[in-house]
């Protein structure tokens, strides 16, 4: 209640004509930006931020949010259609929402993806509105072994994509780690496995792997279906719209990614990747038909796009209460706040409280827009399905080397993404999964650097990633994880021989 009156100021900012327009302006480039595949929130943020030199801090900062936002739904678009995450928040989409546009469920997926993510977003701006403050006090709880060990979880969590196999998927996480290795060392300012490449001293290329792995192997894979005589268009079955049954299956992923994405991107470094794991890995456990997940499971969709648009006002905790940036996109903001002369934390909400409220509201009324500018896209989007399939897959080998190629300018992240396409191709043919692969090469830097500085604070004793409730807690969940598939394939076994007992 003590936050009402603040609110209700902050409605008054923004509402004011030019603040709309601002936040339509940002809501819409921010789509166009996430369907544009490797720009991504961070990226696009950092482009147009020059744009805003001359304009009022309220109403500069109402923009670059609106892109962060718009942002999460363009990319879902990319995912669902052309199996071309916009960024990394967007690959969890892809596993459950390109089959559906392959089973002629295209609309109902971003019709779900849009709805989730309004009911989403705005469950976590309300909870941003009165939990700010406490939440951001246990964030700073966080310390480097807490962070490592909730790394250390989500990684263990992949166990939920790997089906049957559990050492496929471990294979699969444990690849993506290799991967996250190569680069300059930030201790020792040693290069590591980039052989002589200059474009590997900063890491690989992750638009190089995302692409090389879900758009090139699936253009891959058409040209084998070619061959075969099997390549066919996608055909769109039923309404541009979700039926009362998938509305029904959808009802529990939506509240519950919504709350798993705010409460993830509160802490620092999680970020909406983690959340959309923790998302999707929780709906396949409470799944009666868990078999459905990768094959076009609408919970898929719904979960981790709720998830993925509620952890945007989750990274903003910290960001506006700490000053603290949770994330590489809310880091680019801090930017432009400090540009602007203001400086995030405790004190500015005390200073400044027609700003951050007028922040934060602008977030409702973005969220409404996303809404009405997207559910009626829906029909356009999916005629692109509708080109023959020769004609798609070239398309979109075109617009995934083009955009890998533009980036940096370099024919070599062209060569990754194509040597990572024939990997993708042969991880396909051997049923191994790409979800832990991805996830270990975003979190393995941040894993390594988490796990150095937890060592360096404790003289070298492991034990400190066991040494307070937080890390235990996440242990215990760790250990349940990768205990649960085979404890699961071992009831599933019994069960069969105990009938025939009967």
């Amino acid at each position: 209640m003590e936050s009402l009156p603040y609110m209700i100021d902050g409605f008054a900012v923004a509402l004011q004509p030019t603040n709309l327009m601002f936040v339509f302006v940002g809501a819409l480039l921010g789509t166009i930006i996430g369907i544009l595949p490797g720009i991504g929130a961070t990226a696009g943020i950092a482009l147009l931020l020059p744009l805003t030199f001359g304009l009022e801090p309220v109403s500069a900062l109402i923009m670059l949010c609106g892109i962060y936002y718009g942002s999460s739904y363009g990319g879902t678009a990319a995912s669902v259609l052309i199996n071309t995450p916009g960024d990394g928040t967007s690959v969890i989409t892809v596993f459950d929402g390109y089959p559906m546009a392959r089973n002629g469920r295209a609309g109902a997926a971003l019709a779900v993806a849009a709805v989730g993510s309004f009911v989403a977003g705005t469950i976590s701006v309300i909870a941003l509105s009165v939990l700010a403050i406490p939440f951001a006090s246990v964030a700073l709880e966080f310390g480097p072994a807490e962070n490592f060990m909730l790394m250390v979880f989500t990684m263990s969590a992949v166990s939920a994509f790997t089906g049957g196999s559990l050492a496929k998927g471990m294979f699969s996480v444990f690849f993506g780690l290799m991967i996250a290795t190569a680069g300059i060392d930030l201790q020792s300012g040693q290069e590591r496995f980039t052989f002589g490449f200059p474009t590997l001293q900063d890491g690989v290329p992750f638009l190089s792997i995302v692409v090389g792995f879900f758009a090139l192997t699936e253009v891959l894979y058409q040209i084998k279906a070619w061959y075969a005589g099997e390549l066919k268009p996608i055909k769109i079955s039923g309404k541009l719209w979700c039926t009362p049954e998938e509305w029904r299956r959808s009802i529990g992923p939506i509240t519950r990614g919504g709350v798993i994405g705010f409460l993830v991107g509160i802490l620092p470094g999680a970020g909406g990747i983690i959340a959309t794991v923790l998302s999707y890995a929780t709906e396949k456990r409470l799944s009666k038909h868990p078999e459905m997940f990768g094959k076009g499971a609408i919970e898929g969709v719904a979960g981790p796009e709720a998830a993925n648009n509620s952890s945007v006002s989750g990274n903003l905790v910290p960001l506006l209460t700490l000053g603290i940036p949770g994330s590489g996109v809310t880091a680019v903001l801090l930017g432009a706040f400090i540009m602007y002369g203001i400086q995030p934390g405790p004190q500015l909400m005390q200073e400044q409280p027609a700003l951050v409220w007028g922040l934060i509201d602008s977030m409702y009324v973005g969220n409404v827009i996303l809404l009405v500018l997207n559910l009626p896209l829906i029909g356009l989007f999916v005629r692109i399905l509708y080109l023959p399939s020769g004609i798609l897959m070239a398309g979109i080998l075109v617009v995934a080397l083009t955009g890998v190629y533009s980036v940096n300018n370099s024919i070599t992240e062209v060569y990754l993404a194509l040597g990572f396409a024939v990997v993708g191709y042969f991880f396909r043919k051997a049923a191994i999964p790409v979800a832990p692969l991805i996830l270990g090469v975003v979190l393995g830097n941040l894993m390594e650097q988490a796990f150095r500085q937890g060592m360096t604070i404790s003289g070298g004793d492991p034990l400190i990633f066991l040494s307070t409730p937080v890390c235990l807690i996440l242990a215990a969940f760790t250990l349940f994880s990768l205990l649960a598939p085979t404890a699961q394939h071992i009831w599933s076994r019994r069960r069969p021989s105990a009938k025939s007992l009967v």
